[in-house]
């Protein structure tokens, strides 16, 4: 017997990546940093930590000054959250119904689905070129609120600003989400664009290059009129729903810029090194600008490379979608969690680098 609301009996819940305990795994499957937080955010986190008595700021000043002085806007046009699925979810929330639905890819992050279910907004896709890149022209005039994961993801493919641009600009009358959980790897960031845009928005996160996803931190940046549509929602759901720790780490993250930077040209340089060595391996590689790879064999299918690194203690995601079945996306991690992943993969095909 089920109690739940008629209204999300058929909802389809976001799987997340296995996180399983029966063994000691090398961790490829959720696109988690190889390397710790800095230790500015963990020293801040613990000072917080004394505090836990009382409240975080709902408006999560502080936070928001440090971003607005890392990204060059006012405080005012950030708004943050329990990582950037929240600021997603309030974007769902604030914009879309049933006269504006959401707009986004058929093969992208797979939020999009559930937070459109979830909200009750119906949604349109627009299928991927054959080669999995987004035609930003199909985006132009879209009558509804856009999404768009840049890079993409599980592809890893990004577009250019100017050609968000684009998008952004032939939709005047309605929001465009550009979701930049990876643009530190490699892509451009369209936060540049906010100033010239009222109907865009940036979301970001903490989780991918900064080295927090158990701290679940996440931002917006957009005009101040969007922020306060997205505060209307937060505060009529969460107003506290960044903790101390989490807020105050990020602070301390934000502080220690070039530690964040010199992680992401270590994983830069170990995704362009694993990718020489899986082509050699026979597998073709989409070209990445994130922390991950998607990557097809020539001779073997997804689930079974799947399923032959899972037996051999490495997770990598696979996804049952039709048109990347017998694709894989494997996270960046360290050199040496990439040598044993191409060590599996040597076993596994049966040829040698």
């Amino acid at each position: 017997m089920s109690f739940i609301s008629e209204k999300f009996r058929r909802l389809t819940p976001y799987t997340p990546g296995e996180q399983p305990k029966d063994r000691k795994y090398i961790k490829l499957n959720t696109n988690e940093s190889p390397y710790p937080p800095s230790e500015h955010a963990l020293t801040y986190a613990a000072e917080a930590a004394k505090e836990l008595m009382l409240y975080s700021d709902p408006q999560c000043t502080k936070l928001r000054e440090a971003l607005a002085d890392r990204y060059g806007v006012d405080k005012d046009c950030i708004i943050c959250g329990n990582g950037s699925d929240d600021i997603l979810n309030f974007a769902f929330s604030a914009f879309c119904d049933d006269k504006t639905p959401a707009v986004f890819a058929d093969i992208t992050y797979g939020f999009y689905p559930v937070f459109s279910e979830y909200n009750r907004t119906p949604y349109r896709i627009i299928p991927l070129k054959d080669d999995f890149t987004v035609c930003p022209k199909e985006y132009y005039n879209a009558d509804g609120t856009v999404f768009i994961a840049n890079p993409n993801a599980p592809t890893g493919i990004a577009l250019k600003r100017c050609e968000i641009e684009e998008i952004i600009k032939n939709n005047p009358d309605n929001v465009v989400v550009i979701d930049e959980a990876y643009v530190d790897f490699g892509a451009e960031s369209c936060v540049p664009l906010v100033k010239k845009y009222k109907n865009l928005l940036v979301t970001m996160t903490f989780s991918k290059s900064r080295s927090l996803a158990g701290a679940r931190l996440g931002f917006g940046i957009a005009d101040k009129s969007i922020i306060n549509d997205l505060n209307t929602v937060r505060y009529s759901i969460n107003p506290y729903n960044v903790n101390l720790m989490t807020s105050a780490a990020g602070i301390g993250a934000l502080e220690d810029q070039k530690y964040t930077d010199e992680n992401c040209k270590k994983i830069i340089k170990t995704r362009r090194k694993t990718s020489d060595s899986l082509k050699k391996l026979g597998f073709f590689i989409t070209d990445s600008c994130a922390n991950f790879l998607f990557a097809k064999h020539e001779s073997f299918g997804g689930e079974y490379i799947y399923e032959q690194l899972r037996e051999r203690g490495v997770l990598v995601r696979h996804f049952n979608a039709p048109r990347i079945a017998d694709f894989n996306r494997i996270t960046v991690g360290s050199e040496e969690q990439m040598a044993a992943l191409i060590k599996a993969l040597e076993d596994i095909t049966g040829r040698k680098i």
